[in-house]
């Protein structure tokens, strides 16, 4: 778990240090559906390498976000889901996710704006 400056007091800097980033918010969101093997993970992100997906995966099982599920198969079996820390995040994603379809559409009207002055 990371070390947090508790005399800073701010929760939206604890909360940015958990599931801040690139990264944490769309893997966390994409486990928020359903639980996913590493592969699945990946071919759900397809622009993050895989490295960094194994970073990110570890800081956040780290942090108690995420659930490593390994089954005595041959060849074996991982998969991550989220711990019901992670699943309290939902509503957090939800939102930024709306926000981000509207700021979209806005900013799709604002191009459309400046497109009629060319």
């Amino acid at each position: 778990m990371k070390r947090l400056n508790s005399k800073s007091g701010c929760s939206v800097e604890v909360t940015l240090s958990v599931m801040g980033g690139t990264w944490k918010p769309i893997i966390i969101f994409k486990l928020m559906q359903r639980k996913l093997r590493f592969m699945e993970l990946s071919r759900e992100i397809p622009s993050v390498t895989q490295r960094m997906l194994t970073l990110q995966l570890r800081e956040l099982e780290a942090d108690g976000i995420v659930q490593r599920t390994v089954h005595a198969e041959v060849p074996p079996r991982v998969d991550y889901e989220l711990t019901e820390l992670g699943l309290s995040l939902a509503p957090v994603l939800k939102a930024m996710r709306a926000w981000g379809i509207r700021y979209a559409q806005q900013a799709e009207q604002r191009e459309e704006a400046f497109a009629v002055c060319d």
